[in-house]
């Protein structure tokens, strides 16, 4: 989509080229009425109030009595009814704000610059240029673009001349293009809108990728406080990792460090590489008796395998022989070449005192059987 651009006496220079998702869709007039409402809503401020009967100052005395005026029953002079009395049922302070999705508000934006250029309210000029305050030259202006009744001028970035410049004109308004709104758009019958403007919406409201590949920063990123910057810049460099040498590398070196490499093996977990500098002294005195050498000398030998030392006789024999129980070994009386080869051990005190318990039931004096005492009267 393609828009005339204008100079300062409202004559054509060029046509630039604008996104379509911007300035060339189908206004949607129902999220547009939404995004007007929900601002016009926002910007009341809900801090109206009135006092009731009870906040009001005045008397809590009834007037007169209740009976045989002839009048109505009266309470205090605080009634809503009566003159000084309280408000009932007034504005109490509240909030009105609404909330609105984003992207009904970009839809709504878009909608509203469309429909401009739709309309043939849309003019793009290539620059304001004004070394110092003007309104007579900006009237001028406005008038050769065609906009003599209202217009809302936008500029790229926040200008003061143009501003102070269009605050004295009626029916006139300066904004920035980050600030563009819907209220501002719909209440003023001509935009005017410079051609950085252009593309400040385009980047802010647009879809559209930029040409050469590089997406421009935003506008309004929040800078990075400066003592942390300061820190960052003094803050010292982190010492680079060592790098890791690879078996290639390792297969040049000695052959104890050829031995440390194979032992640390990648196990699944990651290890740094430390390799292993032989000891002098023992590499000068045993060079032959050295492992890594016979294994460097002959690799397609493999050593013979370790034999299995052979079990003990002893183990044997008594794993073969089957033990008796300790019950019965203890209830056999032992030789006597037995018992006087042997050293003679100090007999456990409980071992021979206790007995087993049908040998101690046979032991166990029987009690005595009591026969009567025979009397003369029984003979």
């Amino acid at each position: 989509m393609k828009l005339s651009v204008v100079n300062e006496i409202g004559r054509e220079l060029r046509k630039v080229d604008v996104d379509e998702t911007v300035f060339g869709i189908q206004p949607n007039m129902a999220v547009l009425h939404q995004a007007f409402v929900t601002q016009r809503a926002n910007q009341r401020g809900g801090n109206v109030k009135t006092k009731t009967r009870g906040e009001v100052q005045g008397s809590t005395r009834k007037v007169h009595r209740q009976k045989t005026t002839g009048a109505a029953r009266a309470g205090t002079n605080r009634s809503p009814i009566r003159v000084g009395g309280g408000r009932a049922f007034g504005p109490r302070p509240r909030s009105y704000a609404k909330d609105f999705p984003k992207k009904m508000r970009r839809l709504a934006i878009r909608s509203a610059l469309s429909g401009k250029v739709a309309d043939g309210q849309l003019v793009v000029i290539d620059q304001l240029a004004m070394e110092r305050p003007k309104t007579k030259q900006m009237l001028r202006l406005l008038e050769n673009v065609g906009f003599d009744r209202s217009a809302l001028v936008v500029t790229g970035s926040a200008d003061r001349m143009v501003l102070a410049s269009l605050r004295n004109l009626d029916k006139m308004k300066m904004l920035p293009a980050a600030y563009l709104n819907v209220v501002d758009m719909m209440n003023h019958a001509g935009l005017l809108m410079t051609e950085e403007a252009v593309r400040v919406a385009e980047r802010l409201w647009g879809k559209k990728e930029p040409t050469d590949g590089v997406r421009p920063a935003r506008l309004h990123r929040k800078p990075e406080p400066l003592a942390i910057a300061h820190e960052k810049a003094a803050a010292p460099e982190k010492p680079t990792a060592r790098p890791r040498r690879s078996r290639a590398d390792v297969e040049g070196a000695p052959p104890s460090t050829q031995a440390s490499a194979e032992e640390t093996a990648p196990t699944g977990r990651k290890t740094r590489f430390v390799p292993k500098t032989p000891k002098p002294e023992a590499a000068a005195a045993e060079p032959e008796a050295s492992p890594h050498a016979e294994a460097t000398a002959a690799p397609e030998t493999k050593a013979p395998a370790r034999p299995r030392r052979a079990p003990k006789a002893e183990a044997t024999t008594e794993a073969a022989a089957p033990k008796a129980p300790a019950r019965r070994r203890k209830a056999e009386p032992e030789a006597k070449g037995d018992a006087e080869s042997k050293p003679a051990s100090k007999p456990r005190a409980t071992r021979a005192k206790t007995k087993p318990a049908a040998e101690a039931a046979s032991e166990a004096p029987k009690p005595r059987k009591r026969t009567p005492k025979k009397t003369e009267e029984g003979e």
